[in-house]
């Protein structure tokens, strides 16, 4: 059985999904996108260690990393491992949330 090849995804909020020019919105400040994962089965493992620079939620065939520099988040880097797993997931939660997903290497938007 051939290995898949790990997709980097970017989730993000956009202000209007219909114009993809028109920027977007943050996803929220870390409790809020904790509180908006935790549904999706995908959350962190362990406590935050102090002054890290970036935060790892845990799902189904994913992992999801955020910068914890601003109040806000306005982007998460979605490393998906398993695409069979995780794209589900991914896309319930993006039409649910109103959130997209883009593809790092082909720039495909997804949800």
């Amino acid at each position: 059985m051939a290995k898949s090849k790990r997709r980097l995804l970017v989730l993000f909020n956009p202000n209007d999904p219909a114009d993809p020019g028109a920027g977007n919105k943050p996803l929220g400040d870390a409790e809020s996108f904790l509180e908006a994962m935790a549904p999706y089965n995908t959350a962190p493992d362990s406590p935050m260690k102090p002054h890290s620079p970036t935060r790892t939620l845990y799902g189904p065939g994913m992992t999801v990393e955020f910068a914890t520099g601003n109040p806000v988040i306005s982007q998460a880097m979605v490393s998906v491992n398993e695409l069979d797993v995780a794209f589900p997931v991914l896309s319930r939660l993006c039409r649910t949330l109103g959130w997209k997903m883009q593809d790092t290497d082909s720039g495909q938007v997804f949800g």
